[in-house]
Parts: C-alpha cells; sequence; structure tokens
C-alpha cells in the first residue's frame, strides 16, 4: 500500500488489502455468466486482476485479465469465450510489485489425470519454503503466486484418485486458505483447518456453489447453504455431493478482520451478519470511549456501520461531515502539480456545512500507518471543526499479518511505534481511543477473548499467530524471496 503524497487524500491509500475471492458453481448451463456475476459481488476483496475458467465437457476455457471485473467480464463476447457448465472465478490484489497476467488466477494445469484449475483466497506460510524444495527437484514455475505450489503438489502426489491426491496436497501446507478448483468431472473447495479464510456452500436452480461471500450468493438470487466448515473438503459431481475431514478436529478460529473491515456488510459470515457486528463495535466503542461533542462523522465508507452504532448508543446525532466522490476512477491522471494540488478533494472532500464550528467525533474501522488519519484531521479542522476527537473501531494494529492480508511491516504500523499518545499527536487529534480486544469480543457475541483457547484469529492486535510461520522463521531464504511471500493467493 503506497503512501499519498502531502497533497493527495485517498481515504483507501492507507488501508489493509485482502488479496482474494473466490467463486465456483457446477453443472449450470449459464456458468460463465453467473460466475461473473459472483465475482462482481466480491470486487471489493481485490480489484487488480479477475480469471474465469470454465470446462465444456472436453476443453477448458481460460479468460484472464487485469483491472476490474466489469472492464472484461461485462462483455458477452467475453462469456462466448466461456462455453460450459461449470466454472470457477477469482478476484485479486497484488500486494507488492505489478500486477503481472501470469499471477491472474485461476492457475490452469494439465495434470495426467486431466486438466485441473484452482483459485486461492490466503497465503501459505510455508508456501516459499515448499517453493524452494520443488524448483529443487526441477519443477519449472510460471509464476511467483504460492497457488502454483498446489498445483505441483497435486502433480507429484503418489495417489489413484484426484480427490486423494488433492488432499495429499493440503496435508503439505500451512497457514490460511480457502480453495476452489475444477476438473474436467469435479468441483472442490477445501478450507484451512483452522477457518481463517471464509468458504460458504450455496445452490442455484440446484447446482452447487462455492464463494468467499454469502453477498455472491444475493447477486445471483442463489440458496444460502452453509459454511465450509474449518479443514473440510466438499467435492461435487455428477453422482452429488461428498465431504472429506481429513485433519483431525480443531476449533474454529475465523479471521476478526472479516468483520472488521473485509467482508461486504450485507453478507453473513459465520452466523453473524457483518453490518450488525460493526455497528455494535461502534456501540461498544462508545461505552468505552465516549467524547463530549456536537456531532459523529464516519470515514467513508468503511466507517459508516460502526459510526451508526457510536451515534445511536452515545446520543450524539450522526452525519455525513465528509463526501465521497463514487465517480473518479482509481487510475484518474494528475499531469501536472498544479491539477494534483487542486485535486485534493477529488474523491474525498469536507461537508463544511456540517463540521464548521463543531466538536466532532470521527469513527474509522481500523489504523495502519496513520498517514491518512492524519490528512483526514487536517481536513476537517481546514473546514472549520472546532475539536476533532479520533475513534477507531477495532484494537490497535501491532503486528503484520501472514495468512493474506497486505499488510505493512511491523516498524511500519504506527501502533507498533508509538504509544496511544504518541499515535494522538501523529494524526493531530485533540483525543485518539481504540476499541479494546475485548470489546471486539463482546460485539462478536462473546463475553470476552479466552487467552487459552481464542475464539479468532486476532494476531495483528495480539501477536499471538496460530499457525507455524515457517518461511518467516527460515533464515536461508533472502530478502527477495520473502517478498514472494507477498504475491500470494
Amino acid at each position: 500500500m503506497a503512501e499519498t503524497t502531502v497533497d493527495t487524500l485517498d481515504l483507501e491509500s492507507d488501508r489493509l488489502r485482502e488479496e482474494c475471492g473466490v467463486f465456483g458453481i457446477f453443472g449450470h448451463p449459464d456458468a460463465a455468466a453467473i460466475t461473473a456475476l459472483g465475482l462482481h459481488a466480491l470486487q471489493h476483496r481485490g480489484q487488480e486482476a479477475a480469471g474465469i475458467v470454465s470446462f465444456d465437457g472436453k476443453r477448458f476455457h481460460s479468460e484472464r485479465r487485469l483491472g476490474l471485473v466489469g472492464d472484461t467480464f461485462a462483455k458477452r463476447e467475453i462469456i462466448d469465450r466461456l462455453p460450459g457448465t461449470s466454472a470457477i472465478g477469482h478476484v485479486r490484489y497484488s500486494t507488492t510489485g505489478e500486477t503481472v497476467l501470469r499471477n491472474v488466477q485461476p492457475l490452469f494445469a494439465e495434470l495426467n489425470a486431466g486438466g485441473f484449475a484452482i483459485g486461492h483466497n490466503g497465503n501459505l506460510t510455508n508456501g516459499l519454503t515448499l517453493r524452494r524444495e520443488l524448483v529443487r527437484e526441477g519443477a519449472m514455475m510460471q509464476s511467483t503466486t504460492d497457488t502454483e505450489v498446489i498445483l505441483h503438489l497435486v502433480a507429484r502426489a503418489r495417489r489413484n484418485r484426484f480427490v486423494d491426491r488433492f488432499v495429499e496436497g493440503l496435508k503439505q501446507i500451512e497457514g490460511a486458505y480457502a480453495f476452489v478448483g475444477l476438473t474436467n468431472k469435479k468441483l472442490v473447495g477445501a478450507r484451512d483447518p483452522l477457518g481463517i479464510r471464509p468458504l460458504v456452500l450455496g445452490k442455484l436452480d440446484g447446482c452447487p456453489i462455492l464463494a468467499s461471500e454469502t453477498c455472491a450468493l444475493d447477486i445471483i438470487g442463489a440458496q444460502y447453504v452453509r459454511d465450509v466448515e474449518n479443514g473440510e473438503v466438499v467435492v461435487f459431481d455428477e453422482d452429488g455431493a461428498q465431504t472429506i475431514k481429513p485433519f483431525p478436529p480443531m476449533t474454529p478460529r475465523p479471521c476478526i478482520f472479516e468483520y472488521v473491515y473485509f467482508a461486504r456488510p450485507d453478507s453473513i459470515v459465520g452466523g453473524r451478519n457483518v453490518y450488525d457486528v460493526r455497528k455494535t463495535m461502534g456501540a461498544e466503542l462508545a461505552r468505552e470511549a465516549p467524547a463530549k461533542a456536537d456531532v459523529i462523522v464516519p470515514v467513508p465508507d468503511s466507517g459508516v456501520p460502526a459510526a451508526i452504532g457510536y451515534a445511536q448508543a452515545s446520543g450524539i446525532p450522526y452525519e455525513l461531515g465528509i463526501i465521497r466522490n463514487h465517480y473518479v476512477g482509481r487510475t484518474f491522471i494528475q499531469p501536472t502539480q498544479t491539477i494534483r494540488e487542486s485535486g485534493v478533494r477529488m474523491k474525498h472532500s469536507a461537508n463544511r456545512a456540517v463540521v464548521a464550528g463543531k466538536s466532532i467525533v470521527l469513527i474509522d474501522d481500523s489504523l495502519v500507518r496513520g498517514t491518512t488519519s492524519s490528512k483526514i484531521v487536517r481536513m476537517m479542522r481546514d473546514a472549520g471543526a472546532r475539536e476533532v476527537h479520533f475513534r477507531v473501531a477495532s484494537p490497535p494494529i501491532t503486528h503484520p499479518d501472514y495468512y493474506g492480508i497486505d499488510t505493512p511491516e511491523r516498524d511500519k504500523l504506527l501502533a507498533a511505534t508509538h504509544d496511544l499518545e504518541g499515535m494522538r499527536k501523529f494524526i493531530g487529534a485533540d483525543s485518539l481511543a481504540f476499541l479494546s480486544i475485548e470489546g471486539i469480543y463482546r460485539a462478536m457475541g462473546e463475553k470476552g477473548r479466552n487467552p487459552e483457547r481464542p475464539q479468532f484469529t486476532d494476531h495483528c492486535f495480539t501477536g499471538e499467530y496460530p499457525t507455524g510461520l515457517t518461511d518467516q522463521s527460515a533464515a536461508s531464504h533472502s530478502p527477495r524471496q520473502l517478498s514472494l511471500l507477498a504475491e500470494a493467493g
């Protein structure tokens, strides 16, 4: 996530980023078109590339492009190039370097038993170590994404049945993942043993669907069936459905950031409505960190539900003090310094009538580097705000993520390098407060965090990683090799 210049205010520039969203459908005559719609609903999970692979009973067909889903898959001629009754799709956000076509998923390979396409949401924390071993043994890698590792593991597995080979590959990886795969006979899905990354099962016209979130089911009018369980492999073919649980039973620990930021507000994740959870986080924050103010202002768009909850719990009016222009393209060209300076409020601008002369509370869902937060505070003061109090509806982010979220290195996380007062001074607010770790667990419907067996994956707040971090602890990896970790699924 590159920092914006002082002259540009882009509220998306200092956010955590989810890397991927996945979708798959089996046995439907409009498989590719439905997959494109599903990916459109999952666009928030990755905005840099999208791909679809379909199977028509004889051949696999692949379309992988850079850009948004609508840039490519809204065109009928592209969908027509993807015939067949089964398809899988993927949206991607790359974390470092330029997105290149060879990394766009789903990836496809011809295996001994036939073609296999796969899309991945998450990150393998031993992906680089496995990759080095595979290359040492003669494997030729075509991409820098860890998703390719699973293709090689399945190809080299010494089992006869595809599902057994797939499971053998899964048993060699660690980290967080939600896979969707397509063979010439099957649609397969798999979720990591802790259920860190989400995956749901739906049904449309009797045909099974796999997707990262329920919002992808809603857009096509599909029925939600259930969440794929942690450590579960699901298989669909002409004979019906099969479920396999190849791992020892574990207590699920879904990623808490799905609720804080990543999932779409209208999705149901783990049986919880994301919008309601975020409102409750705001209400908990109001109780923990009250402020004497005239108005509650959300940082759009992610801070809106928490701000509504804070306003309702505090009794302070909620107003749109920052207006977002939804019609500015993400690649708007600013060719000269003069235009760049005049474009300061191109994407977001202060609603002066709401904030001038007022004491305001800014509500955001998280604070990462603090660079954008400081610009928001300054914008409010420039608009005439008398006082600016900043409230964050999640705990301080003190540790990086290795499970498929793009986080800066620890020394670039504001909460890892500053105490509360230092953070307040950095962003220029009159006061600053975060939701506590206990508060976020209460918002999730828990009595509190169980320190012996935490209910969620919350390492960004606590530093407690629930899986091995083989690649991070491998001293033999060069900085260049470690940078490949960011090219995860």
